[in-house]
């Protein structure tokens, strides 16, 4: 990557960090899921709002971290606003693939989702970077288990679940 280019990514990485946007809650929602990493202490909750078309008509989310989990979810909310659940799921592949270099950067359609790519560079931090997108996979599929990846609780009646990110 040319140095201007990695410089740019790290102050929009930065900014997002540092002023998170739809930083709030979403107070009635379709769908809330808590996410949670213990290695590093990151925790989020990811509000969902879709109507009846399965289009997410609102996203925000509330929580602590570093500043690449804080933007790459920022980042995330502002993408999947206007998007079906199934355009929403196949970002959500799209971006995991890339971070965790399953595939080059080059084939992410969106040019925001490419300043988080550099973060595979990282083993570390890919848990950070991936910590909103688990909590939006979780939501938008009721997860109940998936495997090594996390372990869930739900409750059903409030719509919310929590997701703990253990392992890549």
């Amino acid at each position: 990557m040319q140095p201007e280019l990695r410089q740019l990514y790290q102050e929009t990485i930065l900014d997002h960090g540092k002023q998170p946007r739809n930083f709030r809650e979403i107070s009635p929602c379709s769908h809330q899921q808590e996410a949670f990493n213990p290695v590093c202490g990151d925790k989020l909750t990811l509000y969902l709002d879709l109507d009846d078309n399965n289009t997410v008509i609102d996203i925000a989310f509330k929580g602590q971290g570093c500043a690449i989990s804080m933007a790459s979810a920022s980042i995330m909310t502002q993408l999947l606003k206007g998007k079906t659940k199934e355009e929403a799921l196949n970002t959500f592949q799209q971006f995991h693939s890339v971070i965790t270099q399953k595939e080059e950067a080059n084939a992410l359609d969106n040019t925001k989702l490419k300043v988080l790519s550099g973060v595979s560079a990282y083993p570390t931090r890919i848990k950070c970077a991936t910590l909103a997108w688990h909590a939006l996979e979780h939501a938008l599929t009721d997860k109940q288990d998936s495997g090594s990846n996390a372990g869930t609780s739900t409750n059903t009646s409030t719509n919310t679940s929590t997701t703990t990110i253990t392992t890549e």
